[in-house]
């Protein structure tokens, strides 16, 4: 243990192991699981042991039936490990010379989760205590634990949430704005007087604020009672707050929206229904229900008058339609046709028109394909008029010369009648609450959709409408690459004038004040609020130094159950795969005393959540103490130490072209071949028996000079310039790609084109179209799965693999088409392995389904409940409830805890590897050389050109 260069195991993969007393044998786990919060796993990830010979990596199986087994520890003639294979997690012993397994605690309680062997002992921990085993006894022990310490992350302190602001809203004239910040409702002055938390409340969570438009009143989802209610605290924080239940059954609630007349509040719950409240009756109001879980918004919005709600509802078709829900006699009413996806509606501050999105070329985007990753969704602006009575905005303009009118008599009489009689009409405006400044909302249903206008703006990534003063509106615009970000431009539109031009840009949150004369927005980490109408006045918020006291066991407690509440409510089986929600939640709370550090309560969020056997339960996230990241340089190579000197065994090549796959050793002029020595970094000797990472700390991204030569003793050596990375996987990754088709095209004698699919998202949508239309022409394809780590579900590439000829054409000159194109139509295999899943399961499922060729390799991962969304806790952590579980349409749940088992199993022999072998893909050769022998591919024939003069 020099602190010198490891060396690599002559092993392909490996999580953990324990060598044997003479160190030439290795007891060790080949797989590493992505889910540690998965109980009763049976899927391609389960865990085994091998016991392997180091003099030629040839490996022996521990037995067992696909149980998981790991944590080894190799004691003499025997290796002690942890397995499920008989229950509940417990410790078991493989003797070496007799082959048996053998249980040797008995375990009816929670899971033992890790083991260290020690002289005459084994010591193990059970879920929150430790315990001895004594190897010559066979009898375990409980072993007292007591630690007397400052435990800071237990401390109650301040913490600046400048960066964690979210549901961001305005008060009715600009004069501040609003913000959820750590479970707390703050607001901010634009420019007089101090930030104020209006809540106060450690421990307790409250979310998306929303302010009045009479300005006195804050409205927010507080769980101050154990679930979600509606709570209304007065704007500066005084008196009581009022709270009200929003449905009899608990949800999480969102989208609140305060009606003009500030005494109805709609909002939505995560089970599909749209509600509105009145505050005074205090019972809700089922407005409707949405049609499917995944990718609407019902986005409600008021009309001025307060008498009707607009929303978007998803139709059986995956579009979207714009609604009408009159509060006056409870019906609601389709208000465009339904043959596009129309959405987030919202009507005009005077009530004439209705503005919405609606986009034609959305259809294909609804199938959660790869190719989705394609096809950016464009929307245009539309206006609806709303009373029949009223004409289009855009009616012809004609510039005239207008009549010069003579004064009259008595006009200066009638002028003072007018002047009294404005005054009058003032103050009964003033008593009449009623009438929301005036405003009578007329909505003439009949014909409603021959009244749609198109707006100027042309078809772009739209994503939201809001209004400022009458006729006024504004368009967030996304970026037109789908994986460009989520910067918005907001683009301003003055209806009357017909003009519009570009707002703000880089916006991540926008909102418009109920009087329509101010609107907030977020550009990074900077809040401003300025005139709506022409971005005058603008004042940027002092929110760099707003703190909210935190006590970590209080908030810790609610976070502990906001989980529970997040799979009660999210949870895809309302069964919960028979797990009793409550009872399990009591069992776990025990353990919450003990908790030391957000580490722990994630530990426990593993242990309970792990008892809902599911896929994508995913942990993590949360306020931890910062670690500073150093940024450590990397140069694309792998090294051997050779004459006490770093050499060069292999240079990556990258695609310098590419800005994520640069090579920093074949850039043009390095000339760095492989066998060349590293002799020095930046000036600094560099030794075999130095870390060779240790010389390149803080260099990504930066010029360093490197002193290279083909001789250790620096005989010819010379100093070249690089630009070390921060990560080599794309340039491995790419490497390892391009080796293994190589591989294929030289067994094959190049008739079988090869393409890896990373994922089923943005990377695999890449690999595919780059890989395999530039292959087209070829007589078969192997679909290489391994290591997909999913994304969308790919039946689009499926269909790619199904395509069969459907015609030819041909020309006076050059080769003849076949259609389609973008089609290879001979036989296809595809390789799977342990770590091909979610997206990365369903695929070779698919591709079986639709007989599209054999499956080589392992069974997958196993998980196909996957997710949606679901609410961050209050320090930004998260857990999931995965909620979208796919299943056969013969009624069957066939991959989840199972992956897709292979038609031909093949492992990767770590001796066969070693040898420079990959089973996996040799096998799939194999399998298509075979069947292009049995059924050559069929070669047609052109017809004979017609001959219409033939005598």
């Amino acid at each position: 243990m020099d602190g010198g260069f490891p060396e690599e195991l002559p092993l392909p993969d490996g999580e953990s192991g324990s060598y044997s007393d003479d160190a030439t044998r290795l007891a060790y786990v080949p797989l590493f699981q992505w889910q540690k919060a998965w109980k009763r796993y049976r899927g391609g990830q389960t865990r085994k042991i091998w016991l392997a010979n180091l003099a030629d990596s040839s490996v022996t199986p521990i037995p067992r039936e696909n149980s998981n087994d790991f944590n080894p520890m190799w004691v003499g003639d025997k290796v002690f490990f942890l397995s499920d294979r008989n229950g509940p997690v417990t410790l078991f012993s493989y003797d070496t010379r007799t082959k048996q397994v053998k249980q040797l605690v008995e375990n009816r309680g929670l899971d033992l989760k890790s083991a260290a062997a020690g002289p005459g002992a084994i010591v193990y921990e059970q879920f929150g205590s430790l315990h001895l085993y004594d190897l010559r006894s066979g009898q375990s022990k409980a072993v007292e634990v007591h630690l007397a310490g400052d435990l800071p992350e237990l401390r109650p302190h301040y913490v600046n949430v400048a960066k964690r602001l979210r549901s961001a809203d305005i008060s009715p004239t600009g004069a501040r704005a609003v913000f959820e910040a750590r479970g707390e409702i703050i607001t901010v002055p634009a420019e007089k007087g101090d930030a104020r938390n209006l809540t106060q409340t450690v421990g307790v969570n409250e979310r998306e604020p929303v302010w009045s438009p009479d300005g006195q009143t804050v409205a927010y989802l507080s769980d101050e009672s154990g679930d979600y209610q509606l709570h209304l605290r007065a704007q500066d924080g005084a008196g009581e707050v009022k709270k009200i239940k929003l449905g009899e059954k608990p949800a999480f609630y969102s989208s609140l929206e305060w009606s003009p007349d500030s005494k109805k509040i709609a909002y939505e719950d995560n089970h599909l229904h749209l509600w509105y409240i009145d505050l005074e009756q205090k019972k809700p109001v089922l407005v409707d229900t949405d049609e499917y879980q995944d990718g609407g918004e019902l986005a409600p919005s008021w009309s001025p008058d307060s008498k009707w709600l607009t929303y978007s509802k998803q139709l059986k078709s995956h579009m979207s339609a714009i609604f009408l829900y009159s509060l006056a006699n409870s019906t609601a009413t389709q208000v465009t046709d339904g043959m596009s996806r129309a959405r987030t509606p919202v009507f005009d501050r005077d009530g004439k028109y209705l503005y919405f999105l609606a986009s034609t070329n959305a259809g294909p985007s609804s199938e959660p394909d790869v190719g989705n990753f394609s096809r950016p969704v464009t929307y245009s602006v539309y206006l609806m008029v709303l009373s029949r009575e009223q004409a289009s905005p855009f009616s012809p303009e004609s510039d005239e010369e207008k009549k010069k009118e003579e004064p009259k008599k008595d006009d200066a009489k009638k002028d003072d009648a007018k002047k009294d009689d404005a005054k009058k009409d003032e103050k009964k405006d003033d008593k009449d609450k009623d009438k929301t400044d005036g405003v009578q909302v007329k909505i003439d249903l009949d014909n409603i959709g021959q009244r749609i206008l198109s707006l100027s703006l042309p078809p772009r990534r739209y994503a939201w409408v809001a209004v400022g003063k009458p006729g006024i509106i504004f368009v967030g615009q996304l970026p037109q690459a789908i994986v460009g970000g989520d910067d918005t431009t907001v683009q301003r539109l003055d209806i009357n004038k017909r003009k519009g031009d570009v707002a703000l840009t880089g916006v991540q949150q926008f909102a418009t004040s109920f009087n329509g004369e101010k609107m907030l927005y977020q550009q990074g980490d900077k809040w401003t609020i300025s005139t709506a109408a022409d971005n005058s006045d603008a004042k940027e918020l002092k929110t760099g130094d707003l703190q909210v006291r935190v006590d970590p066991a209080a908030e810790w407690k609610q976070m502990y159950h906001e989980a529970w509440r997040i799979v009660r409510d999210f949870f895809y089986d309302p069964n919960y795969h028979g797990l009793d929600l409550l009872a399990a939640e009591e069992k776990y709370s025990v353990y919450l005393s003990g908790i030391a550090s957000r580490e722990d309560l994630n530990y426990l969020f593993t242990e309970m959540l792990g008892e809902l056997t599911v896929g994508h339960e995913f942990i993590g996230g949360g306020d931890m103490p910062e670690v500073k990241h150093i940024p450590t340089g990397l140069l694309g190579a792998d090294y051997k130490l050779e004459n006490g000197r770093y050499r060069f065994a292999r240079i990556y090549n990258g695609e310098n072209w590419n800005p994520g796959s640069t090579a920093p050793l074949t850039q043009p002029g390095v000339n760095v071949p492989v066998g060349d020595y590293l002799l020095a970094v930046n000036g600094r000797e560099l030794h075999s028996t130095d870390n060779i990472y240790s010389l390149f700390e803080m260099t990504a991204g930066k010029a360093t000079i490197l002193h290279v030569g083909p001789d250790p003793t620096g005989d010819k050596a010379r100093d070249v310039t690089v630009v070390p990375i921060e990560s080599e996987s794309n340039l491995r990754h790419l490497a390892w790609v391009e080796d293994n088709r190589r591989k294929v095209d030289q067994l094959s004698g190049g008739r079988i084109a090869y393409v890896h699919m990373p994922d089923t998202g943005g990377g695999g949508y890449n690999s595919f179209t780059r890989y395999f239309f530039a292959q087209v022409g070829k007589e078969a394809a192997i679909i290489d799965d391994r290591f997909n780590h999913g994304g969308s579900l790919a039946t689009d590439i499926v269909e790619y693999l199904q395509r069969k000829p459907m015609s030819y054409v041909t020309f006076r000159d050059g080769a003849d088409w076949a259609q389609p194109q973008g089609a290879i139509f001979g036989p296809k295999v595809m390789i799977t392995n342990e770590f091909a899943g979610s997206g990365g399961d369903a695929m070779p499922w698919y591709f079986r389904r639709a007989g599209a060729g054999k499956l080589v390799g392992m069974r997958t991962w196993g998980g196909l409940v996957g997710l949606s969304g679901f609410p961050d806790l209050m320090d930004g952590g998260g857990v999931t409830a995965p909620n979208a579980a796919i299943w056969n349409p013969n009624g069957t749940f066939d991959v989840e805890n199972r992956g897709v088992a292979p038609d031909i199993e093949v492992d990767m022999d770590p001796a066969l590897v070693r040898q420079g072998h990959d089973p996996q893909l040799e096998k799939a050769v194999e399998v298509i050389m075979a069947e292009l022998a049995r059924n050559p591919q069929p070669q047609p024939t052109r017809p004979a050109y017609p001959n219409y003069h033939k005598k």
